[in-house]
């Protein structure tokens, strides 16, 4: 369902994203993961077509994302890191004016509407101005956009950010039974123990490198490593923390006698 070779992005002297390639077949959830700024969401976006890659090849659902973006586009569903929301719709307007972007017909537009609003603890807001939510309703309502559509992939950068325990854990459960029924999903995160948990398959990228791509088993036999942050400890590279961690100690305790 995911085709992606030889990818590069490139801004001036600086590569984002160096030469990936990587495929993820239908019903697979892949945990993408990585430092900050190694190139996670920048992939995405190439991915989406909100960015345009430097070279390579993408083909998502089918559509080659050069030649198709249009019906590319019309397959997935994709929750960015940081949303731009019309702030002046209500809830219910929000998700009206996507879904008919989709072309849905409108009487399946207002059930989905009134059921997800209310799965997701909505519907006391659902006629409310988005300007006036909080950071976790305004993620509640990113996520409903992206699943309305039904859509056949989905890109999920940071999904859980500012979430609430019980929509967190909604959502844990509600990703792997999508996955089940043959839904794809691409999940990037910093939250290793939730990737673990919910993707069986693991890709890494470090300055804008794809270091590793396989199950979260194989990993372990690689790295000889049990728990996954240790494993991305080891293949990012991220040594040093017992050391940082003391120097930072010592800088935030430091006073003006230290000085």
């Amino acid at each position: 369902m995911i085709q992606v070779s030889h990818l590069t992005k490139k801004y001036g002297q600086n590569t984002a994203v160096d030469d990936i390639s990587f495929e993820i077949q239908q019903g697979e959830i892949v945990g993408y993961l990585g430092p900050n700024g190694a190139g996670k969401s920048t992939t995405l976006k190439m991915l989406v077509g909100l960015l345009q890659p430097t070279s390579g090849e993408i083909t998502v659902a089918g559509y080659n994302a050069e030649t198709q973006l249009l019906k590319l586009k019309q397959h997935i569903g994709y929750v960015p890191e940081e949303a731009q929301l019309y702030e002046h719709l209500t809830l219910v307007e929000h998700l009206q004016l996507i879904d008919r972007l989709y072309c849905l017909e409108e009487c399946l537009i207002a059930q989905k509407i009134e059921k997800l609003a209310k799965l997701f603890d909505m519907a006391f807001q659902a006629n409310q101005r988005i300007s006036g939510f909080s950071q976790g309703m305004r993620q509640k309502c990113v996520i409903m956009s992206a699943l309305m559509h039904n859509p056949d992939v989905l890109f999920l950068d940071e999904p859980f950010t500012n979430l609430d325990v019980g929509t967190v854990t909604l959502m844990k459960t509600l990703l792997q039974r999508l996955a089940d029924l043959g839904k794809t999903i691409l999940y990037c995160t910093h939250i290793l123990e939730v990737a673990e948990m919910l993707c069986p398959r693991i890709m890494i990228i470090n300055s804008g490198n794809l270091v590793a791509d396989a199950p979260v088993d194989e990993l372990r036999q690689q790295t000889n490593q049990r728990a996954l942050n240790e494993i991305f400890t080891q293949l990012t590279e991220t040594t040093g923390i017992d050391e940082k961690t003391e120097e930072a100690v010592r800088i935030v305790t430091e006073d003006a006698s230290d000085a």
